[in-house]
């Protein structure tokens, strides 16, 4: 090893975020790092992310885990997509589901061939686009399997991601970190450290008169920001014109039948409600602008529109939607909450707390904490924050409601960024959708979120003329038909998790 290696990394914060980096980083570094993960019992965890993206199972590979042991542990279940229900307009619904529609032809993708269709046989004329997406049909029809394309090839795998109780996950993660040698510390952080004249992070003064050393700390404190911002005074960059809503509140419920294969999301008056489906109860939210609505009112709403039984009372949740102006600040980098918030609209909190840790990985430092990897990493987590960003923001100005003064602010007064307004002049002029090496929702999510909201393409790319009207009529049918016949194959959801990974307390 290297003089100059670093050796020790303490982890700040438990939860989901932490317990991630813990069991990432013994994974990868194994005996080349010393890894002390210091939280306190005492001090409660958000514990909101439940929904996830496919990316995840980047992460579950990496630590090589069983995917049944994980789903029984999480007392999980398995997700197609995303349900937004009244987002175009009050009474419409479509999905934003995992996977392309369709399948490419001729180098084109699928959309353009579709988009022309559309446009020769009027909107009431031609089947929509989900007609073509098997992850789409397989979710509305309640079934689910990991390999549902045998007999199917064109169509390709049907990615999917999960749903998981967030406390059960970060202590299934426990585990499996301390398995590895990942030292925990019960305790609270009185006071933090810094050295002379560079101003790290040196060590942390703990409860009981305690002293932790470290020389890599990761600030998985919540939004808090212990080191990043309590410490450093990183600052935060605050996105709130853009994203206007400050308040939340989370809540179980009993669960009910059918256990549906993707998580919901269901525009309300002052924001929207959440609904993620577990093996033993249903979680559920409201994320609403207090401009719009009271916390007692918003809470009211939440609760009297629940499948089942409410298991407690909900849990309010303040933030500011943005993130740190630099993730990674001298020798802290800060995960989960503690690096910034984006609404769960997309499921992205554990995606971007994987991202960032992977980022990590990739520029690990010495020591000497040069420059260059950091400056690099920051600029990475910078884009796809950023592209994230406008994603969501994609969701509440395209819409057609006009229903509440919140709904009418998000249409007519929500500003858009510059690079949001650039991506859809592409879209509507030509059904152009740009790729970005930083986004994490490719032109299939665009696509999707565009055309069910109601932003319309005037026109496609002009190779999708090469097909025959009569060929494309053809081809478009036999796709359907492809679609159709895999999605018969597929089991009940529920009968799948029966049969395979249910847990024994649900």
């Amino acid at each position: 090893m290297s003089a100059n290696a670093l050796r020790q990394v303490v982890i700040v914060g438990g939860g989901t975020a932490g317990w991630m980096a813990a069991a990432g980083l013994a994974r990868v570094f194994g005996s080349l790092l010393d890894i002390t993960l210091v939280e306190s019992e005492e001090i409660g965890t958000v514990g909101v992310g439940e929904a996830t993206i496919p990316q995840i199972q980047l992460y579950n590979r990496l630590l090589g885990i069983d995917e049944d042991a994980f789903v029984r542990a999480t007392r999980g279940s398995f997700k197609l997509g995303i349900v937004f229900d009244g987002w175009g307009a009050p009474g419409e619904r479509y999905i934003h589901a995992f996977g392309e529609p369709g399948t490419p032809l001729g180098g084109l993708p699928f959309h353009h061939y579709w988009l022309r269709d559309r446009l020769a046989r009027g909107e009431r004329g031609a089947p929509d686009l989900w007609a073509y997406s098997l992850n789409a049909e397989a979710a509305f029809a309640g079934r689910f399997g990991r390999s549902p394309t045998g007999g199917f090839g064109p169509l390709g795998e049907m990615p999917y991601a999960f749903h998981f109780d967030a406390h059960l996950y970060a202590k299934f993660l426990r585990a499996y970190a301390e398995r590895l040698g990942v030292k925990r510390i019960e305790g609270k952080v009185l006071d933090v450290t810094l050295g002379e004249p560079d101003g790290r992070v040196v060590s942390l003064r703990l409860d009981h008169d305690r002293e932790l050393h470290g020389e890599l700390f990761v600030d998985c404190s919540g939004f808090r920001g212990l080191l990043i911002e309590q410490a450093l005074r990183t600052g935060y960059e605050d996105w709130s014109t853009h994203l206007p809503a400050d308040r939340a509140g989370a809540v179980p419920c009993a669960r009910v039948e059918p256990l549906t294969p993707w998580t919901k999301a269901t525009a309300d008056a002052a924001g929207w409600r959440w609904r993620i489906p577990l093996q033993h109860r249903t979680g559920n939210g409201y994320v609403f602008c207090s401009r719009f609505i009271s916390e007692d009112e918003a809470t009211a709403r939440l609760l009297s529109q629940l499948d089942g039984e409410a298991l407690g009372d909900p849990r309010p949740l303040r933030f500011v939607t943005g993130k740190r102006r630099r993730i990674w600040n001298r020798n802290v980098v800060a995960l989960g909450l503690a690096s910034g918030f984006m609404e769960p609209l997309e499921s992205t909190s554990i995606h971007l707390v994987q991202s960032c840790l992977d980022k990590l990985i990739q520029y690990f430092p010495d020591r000497d904490f040069a420059d260059a990897p950091r400056d690099r990493f920051n600029a990475e987590a910078d884009a796809e924050y950023v592209a994230i960003r406008d994603f969501l923001v994609l969701h509440y100005t395209a819409t057609r409601r006009d229903d509440t003064p919140f709904w009418r602010h998000c249409r007519d007064a929500l500003p858009q960024p510059e690079t949001l307004k650039a991506r859809m002049e592409l879209w509507r002029r030509a059904g152009r959708l740009p790729v970005e090496s930083h986004d994490l929702f490719k032109p299939n999510s665009w696509l999707q979120v565009l055309v069910g909201q109601g932003i319309e393409a005037e026109g496609y790319s002009p190779l999708a003329n090469r097909l025959e009207a009569a060929r494309l009529s053809m081809w478009l049918a036999d796709v359907r038909g492809l679609v159709a016949r895999a999605r018969e194959q597929l089991p009940d959801h529920a009968a799948f998790i029966t049969a395979s990974c249910r847990a024994e307390a649900a």
